[in-house]
This record gives C-alpha cells, sequence and structure tokens, in this order.
C-alpha cells in the first residue's frame, strides 16, 4: 500500500496534547479562502508505506512520553483513507497516541480510521452550508457525515475554528458557532485560532492569486473573550 505525504513535523507543540510528530499528508478537495497550504491540494508527494512511514515516527518516540504522539494533518488526511487507518493501526500496536486534525472533508468509509484515533481535532469552517461552501467551495454534508461517525465511534473531539477579520469574526457568528458546537459529540475543547498571513509566500511560489488579499492578520488578543465562553462549559463538566 502506498500513500503520499508532504512532510513530517518532528516536535510539533500546537497538534494536539503533549510533544507530537506532525505528518502532513498530500491531497485536498477544498480550496479554503485563508489555507496556509496550498501546496499540500495536488496529489503527489512523497511516495511511502504504512511500514515505512511508522518505523520512521517511531524514532521520535522518546518525545512522547509525556502524553505525546503523532498526529496527522495535511492537506486533508482523510482523502487517503486506507493508507491512514493502516498507519494509525500500526501505531496503536506500537502503543503510540494517536491524532487526527481534519475538516471532515474525506473518503470512504471512518470507521476503521476512527477505531485507531485517540483524538479528533475537528476544523470547522462554517456551521451555515451556504458560508461553508464560500468560504472553502466544498459541500458541509461531507463534514456532517464525519461527525456523525465520531459521534458513533465515541472518540474524543477537539474544535478548531480559524477566525478571519470581516469573515468569521463577527459576535452573531460566534454566537451561532457556539449554538454548533453544542450538538457536536464529546468535545473537550475549543480553540479559535486567529488568521494568519504566514501562507502568502507559498501562493506566490506557486503563481497563484491569493484569496485574501489585503486582510489584516487577526488580533489573538481579542479572541481571548470568546474562547474562554465557548471552554466554560467543557471546563465545568471536568470538574464535575
Amino acid at each position: 500500500m502506498i500513500g503520499y505525504i508532504h512532510s513530517v513535523e518532528s516536535m510539533g507543540l500546537l497538534d494536539g496534547p503533549g510533544v507530537r510528530a506532525v505528518v502532513f499528508l498530500q491531497g485536498c478537495p477544498l480550496r479554503c479562502l485563508y489555507c496556509h497550504n496550498p501546496d499540500t491540494w495536488t496529489t503527489g508527494g512523497t511516495e511511502t508505506t504504512p511500514e515505512a512511514l511508522t518505523d520512521r515516527l517511531l524514532r521520535f518516540r522518546p518525545y512522547f512520553s509525556r502524553g505525546g504522539g503523532v498526529t496527522f494533518s495535511g492537506g486533508e488526511p482523510l482523502m487517503q483513507p486506507e493508507f491512514l487507518a493502516e498507519t494509525l493501526r500500526l501505531l496503536h500496536r506500537a502503543g503510540i497516541h494517536t491524532c487526527l486534525d481534519t475538516a471532515g472533508a474525506g473518503l470512504g468509509d471512518y470507521d476503521a480510521i476512527l477505531h485507531e484515533t485517540d483524538l479528533v481535532l475537528f476544523d470547522v469552517k462554517h456551521e451555515v452550508p451556504e458560508s461553508y461552501h464560500t468560504i472553502t467551495g466544498g459541500d458541509i454534508r461531507r463534514p456532517n457525515d464525519f461527525v456523525e461517525a465520531v459521534r458513533k465511534a465515541g472518540v474524543p473531539m477537539w474544535v478548531r475554528h480559524v477566525v478571519v477579520p470581516g469573515l468569521t469574526d463577527a459576535s452573531e457568528h460566534l454566537a451561532a458557532l457556539e449554538a454548533y458546537i453544542a450538538t457536536l459529540p464529546n468535545v473537550e475543547k475549543v480553540e479559535l485560532l486567529p488568521y494568519h498571513t504566514l501562507g502568502v509566500s507559498k501562493y506566490e511560489a506557486l503563481g497563484l492569486p491569493y484569496p485574501l488579499a489585503g486582510i489584516p492578520p487577526m488580533n489573538k488578543e481579542k479572541l481571548e473573550t470568546w474562547n474562554r465562553r465557548l471552554n466554560e462549559e467543557r471546563c465545568r463538566n471536568a470538574n464535575e
């Protein structure tokens, strides 16, 4: 079985609990306006097998001792379901904590993947179908199907949402997002992520127009109140 990866980050600190190796898989069906990895959109990348990738990742095992592990990101990792499921299985067999960073815009049967996944980082693009399509070019039914699979599997979830000035930063939208998150299964944590422009140079290198040219980065401090509000219920539940 062959899979295609874009890159591997050896000591990620922002993609799940603890110190993690982060595998960026190649391929994504979405074209998010604020995407900072356009170089992962197309197929291709570096060929590998689940066995070879697992052997590479196990070299980082000493860094996983305090609750770390391996996170699969992209691109959209669910675009390579068989390869992903087998690599997750091999990592689990080796006792490694696994995490899936996804927008839920994938292919195939999710059962085998979620059976070997300890945590889902769910990237919520928008809760309204029309706005979801405007931001991503995709169909919200795909992530909705993924959410139901997570509900069935009972896998814990951290919700992430990128906040873009003039696009997803209105109080009305964040309140609607709060209501949407309340319908999601097994949510342990919510992270509002401030939009940044670190990916602009990649668009230039690829000869692509940047969709949000002129939009400034989001002020992280402006999100603190909403981040606290969206996590209050989870904190109360954890202390009960």
